[in-house]
């Protein structure tokens, strides 16, 4: 196969399977990585595919010893170079406060949302700087540059995450690997995450409030334009960090929290 590869890991119905469809449309082959729900994942490849892309599912435990990096090796060598890798996992476990934050429930957080990044990239990035480009992009949360009460394990995972990406782009920027670190400021109209944590009834009253044609809600499609933007943006002028939100959220430096998520 001569297509590019975009990787997507963390590939659910939201942001991670749209920008699986947004880069199969432009001519990659998406691999799209995701731990449950295979009859999802073959929905996805099923709607490439339906669009004239190309595609290949993978279910992945992201936390397992040698999972990525089995993963990467192998599409590097059946499928195609990874031209672009979507780091997508998110680490919520929660509002727990410190008392009832298990040491395992702030460990997996650290180990989904950073030790899986470092991982990622340390068996990705030698192939990328051998060929002098790649573009690995992360999505990030308000928890990266906002601690709040109850999320200890979140807040000091995505912290990390954060940092993680600045140390990358500081030694593999000028190697042509473009690493940007995106923070989703706001609530995503995603049934596999918003969905999930809301329950279908608030979730639905929830997109009837501020979604659908309100736009208060972020849509997965039009996120993936920007990703696919970032990932696309000529060296001279490369993003490392920008968030996201819709345009009735107030920015996290400016509230305390999503009342609606409450």
């Amino acid at each position: 196969m001569n297509k590019p590869v975009c990787l997507v890991i963390g590939a659910g119905a939201g942001i991670g399977g749209h920008v699986a469809k947004r880069f199969a449309r432009e001519g990659y082959h998406a691999c799209l990585a995701r731990r449950s729900d295979k009859a999802g994942l073959d929905r996805l490849v099923a709607e490439i595919e339906a669009e004239g892309g190309t595609a290949t599912g993978f279910m992945l435990n992201a936390v397992e010893e040698g999972s990525i990096e089995q993963l990467v090796t192998h599409i590097e060598a059946e499928i195609g170079p990874i031209s672009v890798a979507l780091f997508n996992l998110g680490a919520q476990i929660g509002d727990r406060g410190l008392a009832s934050t298990t040491l395992k429930a702030f460990e997996m957080g650290w180990r989904m949302a950073t030790f899986g990044l470092f991982r990622l990239a340390q068996v990705m990035f030698p192939y990328m700087e051998q060929r002098g480009k790649g573009a690995l992009l992360v999505t990030s949360a308000t928890a990266a540059l906002r601690g709040n009460a109850g999320q200890h394990s979140h807040a000091a995972a995505m912290g990390g995450r954060r940092l993680l990406c600045q140390s990358l782009n500081a030694q593999f920027a000028a190697k042509g690997i473009h690493v940007s670190h995106i923070v989703i400021d706001g609530a995503v109209d995603a049934p596999d995450t918003l969905g999930k944590i809301l329950g279908p009834e608030r979730f639905q009253a929830l997109r009837e409030k501020k979604g659908l044609e309100h736009d208060g809600l972020l849509v997965p499609a039009e996120v993936a334009n920007t990703y696919f933007h970032i990932a696309h943006q000529h060296r001279s002028a490369w993003t490392f960090e920008l968030d996201l939100r819709a345009h009735s959220d107030l920015a996290w430096w400016n509230h305390a929290g999503n009342p609606d998520l409450k």
